[in-house]
């Protein structure tokens, strides 16, 4: 099985080095950066556990492994997925099928757009796995797995066998979706996050901060609120929308929780987010927010957009994402 993977970000390592781990499974990287890239990379767990990836071949060139891959798979923020589907289309062959690890980003709604309607597509969930870059193109943390992942699929005939395929490769057990919106629409990292980061610093006028705040460990009952809020909208959407019940849980629902304090307490004690920090850059006066991260940059164009577009579309009103979500865009204009 021949795998070309799109993009060097965190999930890029994380995913190269436990999909060549198996046995006559062979990874290419494509990426803007190929000459930063070993032949090995050395991927290890929280466990000690390493799986060490051979990639095959590090290109920017698509016309180099595309056309012998079985699975071009995008691990790529949602700001870069209309421009790799571009480079791609011309050189993908028609048994080849596309997937992303993030689909929350608009990745099935900007394949629509982009490639042949027959194109054989899927789209993960939620990630899974939780990944950092320890040197990049050498090596990465796997800092944990999930418990169980869903992806949708279309196009895929023995959508079974593909389930079964990705469980796995991906080493989690995996559940298909009924059809793209329940992987496309997710109250994970779109409202996760932007709600997070506007309980930080809606009012933020410039101070300075000490350390960089934790993004989970300090997680405040403000946050869960604003969360419990902007969630309660999302779900009423879905109710607009041909979702099975159940097949995106209500955050409450999936982090075991009933109300913003017990919210907080479950989220700041997971122990795979105790050290991942928030979107913060120092100058010589302390930390300050890094409104040119990914978190700006890719949450709430490439994810809350999404959300409030189709609530519109729907004549759902969502008067706590629309703030929030206006909020942010400002932030990335400025």
């Amino acid at each position: 099985m021949k795998i070309v993977n799109c993009g060097g970000g965190s999930l890029g390592h994380v995913c190269a080095g436990v999909l060549s781990s198996h046995e006559g499974v062979e990874v290419s990287i494509l990426t803007n950066r190929p000459e930063r890239w070993s032949r090995k990379v050395v991927v290890t767990d929280n466990n000690g556990k390493e799986f060490v990836a051979d990639i095959k071949v590090a290109t920017s060139k698509p016309e180099e492994v595309i056309p012998t891959a079985d699975i071009v798979f995008l691990c790529q923020p949602g700001f870069l997925i209309s421009n790799t589907l571009k480079q791609i289309k011309p050189w993908l062959n028609e048994a080849c099928v596309v997937g992303s690890i993030v689909s929350s980003t608009g990745f099935f709604f900007q394949a629509h757009d982009i490639l042949p309607e027959t194109t054989k597509l899927f789209g993960f969930q939620r990630t899974p796995f939780i990944a950092r870059v320890g040197e990049y193109g050498h090596s990465a943390r796997l800092l944990g797995y999930k418990r169980e992942v869903a992806i949708a699929t279309e196009n895929i005939i023995d959508t079974e066998a593909f389930k079964m395929q990705v469980e796995r490769l991906f080493i989690t057990p995996t559940v298909l979706c009924a059809n793209y919106y329940e992987v496309s629409l997710t109250n994970s990292n779109p409202i996760l996050h932007t709600g997070r980061l506007y309980s930080m610093w809606c009012d933020w006028n410039g101070e300075r901060y000490d350390h960089n705040i934790l993004f989970y460990k300090e997680w405040t009952d403000d946050a869960s609120q604003l969360l419990i809020d902007m969630d309660a909208e999302f779900m009423a959407l879905l109710g607009k929308l041909p979702v099975t019940q159940g097949a995106i849980p209500s955050l409450l629902e999936y982090y075991e929780s009933t109300d913003a304090s017990s919210l907080t307490r479950k989220i700041a004690s997971i122990a795979a987010f105790q050290t991942i920090e928030s979107p913060m850059k120092r100058d010589e006066d302390g930390w300050v927010p890094d409104f040119e991260s990914r978190y700006f940059a890719e949450d709430f164009p490439f994810g809350l957009q999404y959300i409030k577009s189709i609530a519109e579309q729907n004549d759902v009103p969502t008067p706590t994402i629309d703030k929030v979500l206006a909020w942010g865009l400002s932030k990335i204009e400025k």
